[in-house]
């Protein structure tokens, strides 16, 4: 009969150094290459019953390949339960300026200083804080990625839009601009990227601004929250995502619909396809604004 794998109880569900555990006589080296266990990182395994997610890859490289660093940018974002990196992307780190430099396939490792008081703990490792990570991934993401970035950190609840911005005012150097303006277009309150990007091609464009997530009333009675509003004018915009298709979702988006209608509004819808020919969706919004 095959002898079954060995797999100590302390070994399944976390991390470890693989010198470590084979010099404390836990597993021998042909045991490590056995089938149970999966490398993560050089000399860093795990059971192979847990999920290699972005936040145990970055847990594994702070935490035990490299317990000087810091985890920054977007995987810091991830252990602040804000998925802004995959499982597959490299983890970011930051280093204190002359250490020995590190090349490591999966991880994209700098030297520098961070300023006092950008770094807690989270998940057992260190970690910028919310507002720091925040403010770095806007002065980092191209085009409107760090918006996007901003509005889901806040909207998650983990960080106050105006601790970001404060934290961005601090910034000097590369991309502390880029913070800047980036965190004075985060409002906050889109429950989706996609939202983010629509209030943000709305605001480029001639049409005057809308009121976000607007709660829309008939008399005392409350008919809906839409997306974005233009009271004045009684028009909503409304984006629908991928959710919208979920069983029974359709019945609900007719009787909201409804209930807008009843009440004098006029709703404009925009998808995916509409942002990528935006010209469009803006004068839909033209059309019942000035109908």
């Amino acid at each position: 009969m095959p002898v079954p794998p060995v797999v100590p109880a302390e070994l399944r569900s976390r991390v470890f150094r693989g010198t470590a555990v084979v010099g404390a006589g836990l597993l021998t080296r042909a045991q490590l290459r056995s089938s149970p266990w999966r490398r993560v990182l050089p000399d860093v395994y795990v059971h192979e019953d847990v999920a290699v997610t972005h936040a145990l890859r970055a847990r594994a490289a702070a935490g035990v390949l490299l317990p000087d660093a810091v985890v920054t940018g977007c995987s810091a974002a991830v252990l602040w339960g804000v998925d802004l990196a995959g499982p597959a992307d490299d983890v970011e780190l930051t280093r204190a300026p002359g250490t020995n430099p590190v090349r490591v396939p999966g991880l994209r490792v700098r030297r520098a200083v961070l300023p006092p008081g950008a770094v807690g703990r989270r998940r057992g490792v260190a970690v910028t804080t919310p507002e720091a990570t925040a403010a770095a991934v806007a002065a980092a993401l191209p085009g409107d990625d760090g918006v996007v970035a901003v509005d889901r950190l806040v909207h998650s609840g983990v960080v106050d839009l105006d601790a970001v911005r404060r934290c961005a005012a601090s910034l000097t150097g590369p991309g502390s601009r880029r913070a800047r303006d980036v965190c004075a277009l985060a409002d906050g309150l889109a429950e989706s990227p996609q939202e983010t990007r629509v209030r943000l091609l709305v605001r480029r464009s001639p049409l005057p601004d809308p009121v976000a997530q607007f709660r829309v009333y008939d008399g005392a009675r409350f008919v809906a929250r839409v997306d974005f509003g233009w009271p004045d004018r009684r028009v909503a915009l409304e984006y629908d995502g991928l959710w919208h298709a979920d069983p029974g979702q359709l019945g609900r988006d007719r009787a909201r619909l409804n209930r807008l209608t009843a009440a004098g509004w006029r709703v404009v819808f925009g998808t995916a396809a509409d942002l990528h020919h935006g010209h469009r969706l803006l004068a839909r919004v033209a059309v019942a604004l000035g109908g």
